[in-house]
């Protein structure tokens, strides 16, 4: 009975065991992106473990994010650099627009507005997992990113939704960042790892698998 009630296979510990992740990681993420230029790298990686252990049940979660953390900071800083002055612009712009509501004009600009931005904030959505999953150059990973946010709309806009109400969310609560960072990884990954395969060859899928079970080995 003793054994049964302190296996650590069983399900109260494994749900305890994936809460500890879930807290954990979002903390983790939370903490190496308060440079703001790592934000990118940090992300890549928390979108990485996230489906690795909570998609596919690998153990060592935290060992994972920081191997992969620090395996995405060569692209993933200056990708960061060149992400942000359009997102200090478009957010600009959106203060803009929302001040200018006013008027019947103003709301049909604030509108159009909001509908253009899903474009660049869905590439901001798909460009970070991106480089968590796969090895890109620099201009083919920007250049993937885009053409997936374009070809994949309704997804693009789904995702792009569900970020931003987690990002309110938190940043008015702050207490959510307990969660919402690998909740919000994780429910992305529903669409995002649905997209991927559709734009890999099979030679290529073949590398990743053989990557992925290189990878458990050395865990």
């Amino acid at each position: 009975m003793w054994q049964d009630i302190f296996n650590p296979e069983n399900l109260f510990f494994r749900i305890l065991s994936k809460g500890v992740d879930l807290v954990g990681l979002s903390l983790l993420w939370a903490l190496l992106s308060l440079p703001v230029v790592t934000i990118g790298p940090a992300t890549a990686a928390l979108y990485y473990t996230v489906v690795k252990t909570f998609r596919h049940k690998k153990d060592e979660a935290f060992g994972m994010y920081l191997r992969a953390f620090l395996d995405n900071l060569k692209q993933g800083i200056p990708v960061t650099l060149l992400c942000l002055p359009a997102v200090v612009f478009f957010a600009w712009g959106y203060n803009v627009m929302a001040n200018n509501i006013s008027t019947s004009a103003g709301v049909v600009m604030y509108m159009a507005y909001y509908v253009v931005l899903l474009v660049p904030a869905g590439i901001f959505c798909y460009l970070f997992p991106l480089m968590g999953r796969f090895a890109f150059q620099t201009g083919a990973l920007l250049r993937t990113a885009f053409i997936m946010a374009l070809r994949h709309l309704p997804s693009t806009v789904i995702i792009v939704m569900l970020t931003v109400e987690m990002m309110v969310f938190t940043l008015e609560q702050w207490w959510p960042v307990l969660f919402t960072p690998v909740l919000t990884a994780l429910l992305s990954s529903l669409f995002l790892e649905r997209i991927f395969p559709k734009y890999l060859t099979e030679e290529e899928i073949a590398v990743l698998m053989q990557t992925d079970e290189t990878q458990e080995e050395e865990l």
